[in-house]
């Protein structure tokens, strides 16, 4: 039966039920654009730029304490002093090899997503002095099948956290007009051509952040080991040696690569990944942690907007936008914005597929001289000999029951048979013809299945006091593996129909 709408009663009923409660943060502004990373460049300029968000006390040697001194925040809520920062998208100019920043639509939103797991872990806020990095500036390759493997195969290999770090990345194709596609449902950034031929309103980058936590209040040195993927990357169990549940931190951020249709170039990231494997955010805790327990606790409502919680003080736009870092002085004279003939700090632009292993020195040309003439991008980046692809899919909206993922969906194929295992450590032995698979155009999606038709997930998503579910049915699709004569027919899952959310509107799902 198909519906739009429930009233009030069955939609409490229901997502008491089976509905973990999220709020979405939003931080329409940045705080600031510079090299600073504290977590791995500790009291030195960072190798890379970042686009920052969240608490003016942000700085290379930023704590917790620092954060709380802040005297402002970007972000909407004034009980937020949190430190949230990615690297930033840069275009690349075909003609001049110049570079310059590529616009942002509505900052950074963080989803702070309360999901728990079959016993009902109780999620608990994060400590005070508590960060964490996502992702792998170094990774230049999805050492997996492209597309994924169905959840019900993730065991193994695909149950591990060498999976479960890569599966953390997405990359969505933004088209307002169409039907969106599922978040996390491709990990490379698309090239140029794809980007200006299918995603009319730019590119959203996503990022989820380890939800698990072994309880040591000591951050260790690589800020990663402390903490672990559930076992389907935003919901499902912790490894036993990480049994505490803490919030599952989602980054959207939105970048305007329509501005460049028709421009000659490339897009790349600030740490000089033009694949977009090497995507990553950072967080420092920046709460009160009776304040943020308290909104754990409290912030339930489906809406998921932080207006809805009484926990929260809303701050006027006019001094979240206007919030500030300070930028130190060795890089107060630096270039980061355009005109550029090398990314900040001159990292090595390097494609893949292997693994990065290090930040490299650039070529020629360095982003405080100037005057020094830049190369064309063909002479100074070695592109990968083959693309990575991956289907537009959309899905059916249908009525159903099923556990609810707010913000996110993923990528899902479903084979008749599990897949071979992986290579135990990807990220030093890469898997390249995974990374090199080209996927074609999958056939139409079924517009309205009926109750007999073979599906394998289903999700719910709100607007106000709308409900809609979402079916993911199956369709073939067609791999094709560069430098093999086999080609490998897979069943895909159609892609849930969900509301996009635009940074601009802060709206509902």
């Amino acid at each position: 039966m198909f519906f739009t709408t429930m009233n009030k009663v069955a939609l409490t009923a229901l997502f008491a039920l089976q509905v973990d409660a999220f709020w979405r943060m939003p931080c329409q502004a940045r705080s600031g654009l510079a090299r600073i990373d504290p977590l791995v460049n500790f009291g030195s300029v960072s190798e890379h730029a970042h686009t920052i968000h969240g608490s003016s006390g942000f700085s290379e040697t930023a704590s917790y304490a620092d954060l709380m001194a802040g005297d402002c925040t970007s972000c909407a809520v004034e009980e937020d002093k949190s430190a949230y920062w990615t690297p930033v998208l840069y275009f690349q100019d075909g003609s001049t090899g110049e570079f310059e920043v590529v616009g942002m639509s509505g900052g950074l939103l963080s989803y702070y997503l309360l999901n728990t797991d079959a016993k009902g872990t109780k999620v608990e806020a994060f400590p005070p002095g508590f960060a964490m990095i996502a992702g792998d500036t170094n990774q230049r390759n999805f050492t997996y099948p492209v597309p994924d493997v169905e959840k019900s195969f993730w065991t193994g290999e695909y149950a591990q956290q060498a999976f479960l770090r890569q599966a953390a990345i997405g990359f969505n194709c933004l088209n307002y007009e169409i039907a969106p596609e599922g978040t996390l449902y491709r990990h490379f950034m698309p090239d140029k051509a794809y980007l200006d031929a299918n995603c009319a309103d730019g590119i959203r980058m996503e990022i989820m952040f380890p939800s698990c936590w072994n309880g040591d209040p000591k951050t260790p040195k690589d800020r990663k080991s402390h903490v672990a993927y559930p076992s389907q990357v935003m919901t499902g169990e912790c490894p036993p040696e990480f049994p505490k549940r803490l919030p599952g931190l989602l980054f959207e951020t939105i970048w305007r690569t329509e501005d460049y249709v028709g421009r000659n170039g490339q897009f790349v990231l600030s740490n000089g990944d033009p694949t977009g494997f090497g995507y990553h955010g950072d967080f420092i805790m920046g709460w009160d942690e009776a304040i943020l327990q308290k909104a754990v606790n409290e912030c339930t409502n489906l809406s998921g907007k932080i207006e809805d919680c009484p926990v929260f003080t809303i701050q006027d736009s006019s001094i979240s936008n206007n919030c500030a870092i300070k930028i130190p002085g060795v890089l107060e004279h630096e270039k980061v914005m355009k005109n550029l003939v090398a990314l900040p700090g001159n990292p090595a632009i390097v494609a893949g597929p292997e693994y990065a292993k290090g930040i490299a020195p650039g070529g020629p040309g360095s982003n405080e001289k100037p005057d020094e003439k830049p190369k064309p991008v063909s002479s100074i980046i070695a592109l990968p000999s083959a693309q990575p692809t991956l289907s537009y899919s959309e899905g059916t909206v249908i009525a159903s029951t099923a556990d609810y993922v707010p913000g996110a969906v993923f990528a899902e194929t479903a084979p008749s048979s599990p897949p071979a295992a992986p290579s135990p450590d990807p990220a030093v032995v890469p898997i390249a013809p995974q990374v090199a698979a080209v996927v074609t155009a999958a056939p139409p999606v079924v517009e309205a299945p009926k109750d007999t038709k073979s599906y394998y997930s289903t999700e719910y998503k709100t607007k106000g006091n709308t409900v809609n579910e979402v079916l993911w049915v199956e369709e073939v699709v067609t791999v094709t593996v560069p430098g093999k004569e086999e080609v490998v027919t897979v069943t895909a899952g159609a892609k849930g129909k969900r509301h996009l959310h635009k940074h601009r509107g802060l709206g509902g799902f």
